[in-house]
C-alpha cells in the first residue's frame, strides 16, 4: 500500500468513527444531543469506603444554623481560633514579597529545619532536617507514609476506637486494618500481649499508635511505647506514631517514638496546637532510607505543600505564647466538663489526658448513639459525634465531645447538658 492510499483508508476511519460518535451521542430525534454513559460503569470497589460521620454531623449542624437555630459546636476536631499572629503575619509579608509558586516536593528548606529543631528542643532527640517531609496536612502525610511502608494486602493493625480515616485511607489503597480492641482495662491503648498475639495470629506488617488518641484524649505510658516499639523494631514491623496532639498535654507531656527508635515513621500537623486546620500542612519523620521514596511520591501525588501555607508554618513557631493561651483555654474547658459531664449523668469517661476530647460511654442512655446525638442536637442544640465514627461495634454506646471552643460555648453546653429531660429522666 502506497502513502496515498494508506491517506485515504486513514481518512475513511477518522469520518466513520466521527459518524458512529454522533449516531451514540443522539438520545433521540429531537431530544438533546448528549454523550449517553454505558450501562455497566460504575465506581472502584476501593471507593467503597464509609462516611466520615463528623462531617455529616457538621453539615446537620450548619442546617439548623442556617434555619436561626444557636447550636454549640462540639462535634468537629478543631481548634476554636485563628493561627497564631506570627503565622499571618509571615503570610502578609511573603504575598508582597514572594510569587508563591511550587517549592520542593519535601518542603521549603527554613521549615524543615526549623521542625527539626523543634524535636531538639521538645523532646531532646536529634532528627536530621532531610529526614522531615513537608506535606498537605496529615492527611497526606498518612496516604505518602501507607503507599511507602504497604503493598496491597498488607495488615496494620490499629488500636479500636480510633481514628476512622486510618482504617478508610488503607482499605482504599487495598490494605487490611485489623483492630485491636482497647478498653478501661488497658487504659484505651493497646498492650504488647494484644499486638503480639495479633502478630502470631495473622502476620503484621505495621502497627498505628495515636498519643494523645482521638477520640480518647488518652496518652501511651512511656514505657508501653518503649516496649511497642521494639516489639516491632525486632519483628521487621513498621511502627507508625500519630503525633498530631503533642503539645495539648494537661498532665505529663507526652513523649515522641523517635526517643526510642530512629527507624519509627512519626507523622504530625500544625492542624490541632498550632490551631491551623484550614492551611492544611504537615509533615512526616522517616527513616533515612525512605526520604527519596517519600519526596518521589509527594512529586508525583501531590507536587508539594501550598507555598503560603509553608510559610505560615514556619511562622507559627513564633507563636508559643499564643498558642499556650489557646491552651490553657482548652485546660480550663477540660476542667469544666470534667465536673459538669457527671453532674448531668455522663460519668464513664476515658482518661483525658491530652487532645480536646472527651470520650463518654452513654449505653445507660441509649443503645443508638447516632440517634441520641441527632436529638441531642435537635433538642438542645449542642452538637457532638456518635462513637461509631471511631469503633464500629461498639460505638452505639459512646459519643464524643470536643472542648476546644470558648469558654462561654463550653459553659453553655454544660448547662444545656444538665437541664436536658432525656439524661434527667434516665437518671430519676
Amino acid at each position: 500500500m502506497d502513502r496515498v492510499q494508506y491517506g485515504q483508508r486513514k481518512a475513511f476511519a477518522v469520518r466513520e468513527a466521527l459518524a458512529e460518535g454522533r449516531r451514540a451521542m443522539a438520545e433521540d430525534e429531537t431530544g438533546p444531543k448528549t454523550a449517553r454513559a454505558p450501562k455497566h460503569r460504575a465506581a472502584a470497589a476501593r471507593s467503597d469506603i464509609a462516611s466520615f460521620i463528623v462531617m455529616d454531623v457538621m453539615a446537620a449542624a450548619a442546617e439548623l444554623e442556617s434555619e436561626g437555630r444557636s447550636v454549640i459546636h462540639m462535634e468537629v476536631g478543631q481548634p476554636g481560633t485563628p493561627a497564631p499572629e506570627a503565622a499571618l503575619s509571615a503570610v502578609r509579608a511573603a504575598l508582597n514579597a514572594e510569587t508563591l509558586g511550587y517549592t520542593a516536593a519535601l518542603g521549603i528548606d527554613a521549615l524543615r529545619q526549623r521542625i527539626a529543631r523543634s524535636y531538639r528542643d521538645r523532646y531532646g532527640v536529634e532528627v536530621e532536617p532531610s529526614r522531615i517531609a513537608v506535606c498537605t496536612g496529615s492527611s497526606a502525610a498518612f496516604i505518602l507514609a501507607f503507599l511507602a511502608l504497604f503493598d496491597t494486602g498488607a495488615r496494620i493493625a490499629l488500636a479500636s476506637p480510633g481514628y476512622p480515616c486510618y482504617r478508610h485511607i488503607l482499605s482504599a489503597l487495598g490494605c487490611h486494618s485489623p483492630l485491636i480492641e482497647t478498653g478501661p482495662e488497658t487504659r484505651w491503648m493497646p498492650t504488647l500481649d494484644a499486638v503480639a498475639a495479633l502478630h502470631r495470629n495473622v502476620g503484621l506488617d505495621g502497627l498505628l499508635i495515636a498519643s494523645p488518641a482521638n477520640p480518647t484524649g488518652t496518652v501511651i505510658e512511656p514505657e508501653r511505647l518503649a516496649e511497642l516499639v521494639r516489639y516491632c523494631d525486632e519483628n521487621g514491623i513498621w511502627f507508625i506514631s500519630d503525633e498530631i496532639y503533642h503539645g495539648l498535654t494537661y498532665e505529663a507531656p507526652a513523649r515522641t517514638a523517635l526517643e526510642f527508635s530512629g527507624d519509627t515513621v512519626v507523622i504530625n500537623s500544625f492542624s490541632k496546637y498550632h490551631a491551623m486546620t484550614g492551611w492544611r500542612v504537615g509533615w512526616l519523620v522517616v527513616p533515612p532510607s525512605l526520604v527519596r521514596v517519600i519526596e518521589r511520591l509527594a512529586q508525583n501525588l501531590f507536587i508539594s505543600a501550598p507555598a503560603v501555607s509553608q510559610i505560615a508554618a514556619l511562622g507559627a513557631f513564633d507563636g508559643t505564647d499564643e498558642l499556650e493561651r489557646n491552651r490553657t483555654t482548652y485546660a480550663r474547658n477540660r476542667a469544666l466538663l470534667l465536673e459538669a459531664l457527671p453532674e448531668a449523668g455522663l460519668t464513664a469517661l476515658a482518661p483525658a489526658d491530652g487532645a480536646f476530647y472527651l470520650y463518654t460511654d452513654v449505653s445507660a442512655f441509649t443503645d443508638d448513639a447516632r440517634t441520641f446525638a441527632a436529638a441531642m442536637l435537635h433538642e438542645i442544640g449542642v452538637a457532638v459525634t456518635p462513637g461509631l465514627d471511631f469503633d464500629e461495634r461498639r460505638g452505639q454506646h459512646f459519643l464524643r465531645f470536643c472542648y476546644a471552643g470558648t469558654e462561654a460555648d463550653m459553659a453553655e453546653a454544660a448547662r444545656r447538658l444538665k437541664a436536658w429531660p432525656r439524661l434527667k429522666n434516665a437518671q430519676a
